[in-house]
C-alpha cells in the first residue's frame, strides 16, 4: 500500500527524534492513506510553523510484514480509540504511554484539544468525546513509533 506524509520539511531519513508530544497516538512518524488528508497536512504545517515549502511524501509499507512487531489497530472509532487518543493527548512527555512499534487507526478531528479540556472539566463524558472528536469520514492513520516499524518503509 502507500501511505503519504504531509509537511512543511524536508524529509531525507525519518527521524523519530523530531516527533512532537501529544499528538493521537503519541511519538511517532505518522502517515495517512489519503493523499488529499496529507496535502491539507502539508498546507497547515506551512501555515503553522510559516516555513518551508508544503510537501506530501510517498511510501510504500506492506503489513504484512509486521508480523514481529507489537501492532495495534483500530478498525473504527470506539470508546477504546477514544480514551487512547485522550491519553496519548494528554501526555505532554517525550516517554511513550504504550509499548506499541505501530498504531494503526482512525484519524481525530483537528478539535480536540478542546474537547479533551472538556472531559477534563467535567462538561462531558467520555462517550460524547468519542462523538466529537469524529472526522468526518473515517480516514486512517498510521503511526510509526520505532526505528523497526520505519525500516519497513519505502520512499517512493
Amino acid at each position: 500500500m502507500i501511505l503519504y506524509h504531509g509537511t512543511n520539511a524536508t524529509i531525507q531519513n525519518i527521524d523519530l527524534s523530531q516527533s512532537r508530544v501529544g499528538k493521537d497516538f503519541g511519538l511517532g512518524f505518522y502517515l495517512t492513506t489519503d493523499e488529499q488528508v496529507a496535502i491539507r497536512q502539508a498546507a497547515r504545517k506551512l501555515e503553522q510553523f510559516g516555513e518551508g515549502e508544503a510537501k506530501v511524501y510517498r511510501y510504500s509499507f506492506d503489513e504484512a510484514e509486521t508480523q514481529n512487531l507489537n501492532v495495534l489497530k483500530f478498525e473504527e472509532y470506539t470508546l477504546d480509540w477514544a480514551r487512547f487518543v485522550l491519553d496519548n493527548r494528554k501526555n505532554r512527555t517525550r516517554q511513550q504511554i504504550h509499548g506499541y512499534d505501530i498504531v494503526i487507526g482512525p484519524i481525530a478531528d483537528d478539535v480536540v484539544g478542546y474537547q479533551i479540556r472538556r472531559v477534563e472539566e467535567g462538561i462531558i463524558t467520555e462517550e460524547q468525546f468519542l462523538e466529537e472528536i469524529k472526522f468526518h469520514t473515517i480516514t486512517t492513520q498510521y503511526m510509526f513509533a520505532t526505528d523497526r516499524a520505519i525500516s519497513l518503509l519505502k520512499a517512493l
